[in-house]
């Protein structure tokens, strides 16, 4: 009875397919498949061959979110493959990518994604520096005086006496003075007069 039920020509269910390499095969075929949904272009490429429009296709794309789980993703080199795919479960999303410019957005954006991902990922997972201490400014202090050296002893020199001179003191010079005028003729005084005339003037010109 079990041999005429797992018959083909029988009216029981066929064995289920079993792969003869436990599935190795068949799971890098969709681990690629499912990662070349991380290319725009590729989506565009889909879309434009009306791969979109067959329910077998929209099928399949429903059952490779299984690559999702902890066990695959792991498995998984470009995780832009895992968000498309989540975005191609929409039909809106599947209709639009037909048209170019939609596939330009797409990747701008991705482009942009990967410009900015690593500064805006660090932000979150390195531990910001903690806040410098505030400096308090010590109190003024009074300014230490110093004390001043003890002063130096000096010798205390003797006032010179000026030498004696054979000119009369000031008081007897101011009491004799004399003007001018009356130095002239005083006897004992001999001024030496300048002679003004022209000393070239006793000298004849000669005429040649």
């Amino acid at each position: 009875m079990a041999d005429v039920e797992s018959a083909p020509g029988g009216g029981g269910k066929p064995p289920p397919y079993k792969d003869p390499d436990d599935g190795r095969q068949r799971f890098l075929l969709e681990l690629e498949f499912v990662q070349c949904l991380a290319n725009p272009t590729y989506i565009h490429y889909l879309a434009q061959n009306r791969y979109f429009e067959d329910d077998a296709f929209i099928g399949y794309l429903k059952y490779l979110k299984y690559w999702q789980r902890p066990e695959y993703i792991k498995y998984i080199m470009y995780p832009h493959c895992l968000f498309f795919l989540e975005l191609l479960q929409n039909a809106n999303f599947r209709g639009a990518m037909a048209h170019p410019t939609s596939k330009e957005l797409a990747h701008r954006q991705q482009y942009f994604f990967w410009k900015n991902y690593r500064n805006n990922r660090l932000k979150h997972i390195l531990p910001r520096p903690p806040p410098e201490p505030t400096l308090v400014p010590a109190p003024a202090q009074a300014p230490t005086m110093v004390p001043l050296p003890p002063p130096v002893p000096t010798t205390a020199v003797p006032p010179v006496p000026a030498p004696s001179s054979s000119l009369p003191s000031v008081a007897a010079a101011g009491a004799s003075a004399m003007s001018p005028m009356q130095f002239v003729g005083t006897p004992g005084i001999n001024i030496p007069k300048n002679d003004m005339r022209n000393p070239m003037g006793s000298r004849k010109r000669k005429m040649g």
